[in-house]
C-alpha cells in the first residue's frame, strides 16, 4: 500500500467496511495470502486481549494487528487487573462497532473470540442487553435438545455481534463436585462421558450452523481438580483418570473438534516436568498422536498464575512451540501488558533465527490456522451461517 497514497488507502478502508457490513460473520471474504512471510505466520499464532470499547488507530491492539499481524483477539466484560466492570463489552451495538473496527484494521481475517459458556461464565450478560445463556449444568438436566436450542441462540447472537470463535464448550468431567473452577461454577455437562459428549456435540453443531467455531476445553481434563489455574499451578496427578479423555476422543472421532484448548494442568503421570500446556508429551504425544487430532490447538491464557508465576516468557513460548501448540493466548486481563504481542513475536522470531525452532514448525501452525479461517471465509462468501 506504500506507493498508492492516502486516497487509495481511504478507498481500501471503505471497501473493507462495506464488506463487513453486508456479511453476516466477523470474517470477510477475500484472498488469503498463499505464501506469507515468516513475520506474518508468527503473528497468526498470537491471540491477545486489550482494554477499550472503541480503540483508536494508535491503540496497542490495532498496532499489533497492523505490525505483528496477530491472528486473533479476545474480548472480556470485566477488567480483572483493575477490578473494573469496564473492559470491552458495554452493549450489543457497541460490540458490533468494536468487532467491525477490529476486522477493518486487519488485512487478513481475525479470529474474534469470547468465553460465552453460559451461566457464570457469561461475558455477554443480560444486564448489558444480551440474551440469557443457561449454564452447562442446567442444560444437562434438560437434555441435548435443550442444549442445542440454547446453543443455537447463543451462536446466532455471537455471529450477529461479529464473533467467530466461542471458547466453549467445556468438556471436563465433573468428577470433583467441590472443584472451585469447574463443578463449583456449573461449567460441566456432568460427570459421565456420554452426556458430556452428547451435549458438547450439540453445542459445536449449533455454532457451526451459525457460522461460529468452538473450542473443546480444558485438555486433558480439569474436572477432578482441587485448584484454580488462574491463581497457580494445579496438580491433578492423584485425581485425574484416563476416562477424562473420552469426550475428546468421541468428539474428535465425530469430526466435532474445531479447536482444542489445553489447560495449565500438572499431571506427573503424563509429564513429570511440565504442565499440559507446555508439554510435548501431552499436546503432541497424547492429543495429536494418540487421539488423532490434527486441528488448531489453543493454549489457555498464558498470563494465568499457573504459568506467569513459575516460568519466564521466553521459556513459556519455547515450550509451547515444542509442545506443538498453534495459538498462544495472552488475555491481558489478569495482568495488563500492552506490548505483550510485540515481545512474544520478537521471541518467536529470535528462536527461529537461532535455530531453536524451525521455520517448518511455524509453517505447520500457520497451515492449521489458515485452514480454520478458510472455512469461515468460505462460509461467509457462500452466505452460510446465521441459520
Amino acid at each position: 500500500m506504500a506507493g498508492h497514497g492516502a486516497p487509495a488507502r481511504r478507498i481500501h478502508a471503505a471497501l473493507v467496511l462495506l464488506t463487513l457490513l453486508i456479511q453476516p460473520l466477523a470474517v470477510r471474504s477475500g484472498e488469503i495470502p498463499p505464501h506469507p512471510g515468516l513475520d506474518f505466520q508468527i503473528g497468526q499464532m498470537l491471540m491477545v486481549g486489550f482494554r477499550g470499547m472503541q480503540p483508536g488507530p494508535d491503540h496497542p491492539v490495532r498496532r499489533a494487528i497492523r505490525e505483528q499481524h496477530i491472528g486473533g483477539v479476545i474480548l472480556f466484560d470485566r477488567d480483572v487487573a483493575l477490578e473494573s466492570d469496564e473492559r470491552n463489552i458495554r452493549g450489543p451495538e457497541q460490540v458490533r462497532r468494536l468487532t467491525g473496527r477490529l476486522q477493518a484494521s486487519a488485512d487478513y481475517p481475525l479470529l474474534i473470540a469470547v468465553d460465552q459458556e453460559g451461566g457464570k461464565v457469561n461475558r455477554l450478560s443480560p444486564e448489558r442487553g444480551f440474551s440469557v445463556a443457561p449454564s452447562p449444568a442446567a442444560l444437562a438436566e434438560r437434555g441435548p435438545d435443550a442444549t442445542r436450542r440454547a446453543a443455537l441462540g447463543t451462536a446466532r447472537q455471537l455471529a450477529g455481534l461479529g464473533f467467530n470463535l466461542n471458547l466453549a464448550p467445556v468438556v471436563d468431567l465433573a468428577r470433583n463436585p467441590a472443584s472451585p473452577i469447574i463443578a463449583g461454577l456449573d461449567r460441566s455437562f456432568g460427570a459421565r462421558p456420554g452426556p458430556v459428549s452428547r451435549n458438547a456435540g450439540q453445542v459445536v453443531r449449533a455454532h457451526r450452523a451459525a457460522g461460529v467455531r468452538t473450542s473443546l476445553k480444558h485438555f486433558p481434563g480439569h474436572g477432578s481438580s482441587r485448584g484454580d489455574t488462574h491463581k497457580g499451578l494445579v496438580d491433578i496427578t492423584a485425581t485425574w483418570e484416563p476416562v477424562e479423555l473420552a469426550p475428546y476422543r468421541r468428539l474428535i472421532d465425530a469430526g466435532l473438534a474445531d479447536t482444542v484448548m489445553v489447560g495449565h494442568l500438572v499431571n506427573r503421570e503424563l509429564d513429570p516436568d511440565w504442565p499440559a500446556s507446555l508439554s510435548r508429551r501431552t499436546v503432541h504425544g497424547l492429543l495429536r498422536e494418540k487421539l488423532g487430532y490434527e486441528g488448531v490447538v489453543i493454549l489457555d491464557d498464558l498470563q494465568m498464575g499457573a504459568i506467569r508465576k513459575h516460568y519466564e516468557l521466553r521459556t513459556v513460548i519455547r515450550r509451547a512451540l515444542r509442545a506443538d501448540a498453534d495459538i498462544l493466548l495472552f488475555g491481558n486481563n489478569l495482568v495488563y501488558q500492552p506490548r505483550i504481542t510485540e515481545r512474544a513475536h520478537r521471541i518467536i522470531r529470535e528462536l527461529v533465527e537461532q535455530g531453536r525452532v524451525s521455520e517448518e514448525r511455524i509453517q505447520r501452525s500457520y497451515r492449521r490456522i489458515r485452514a480454520l479461517k478458510e472455512d469461515l471465509v468460505e462460509e461467509a462468501a457462500a452466505g452460510g451461517g446465521g441459520g
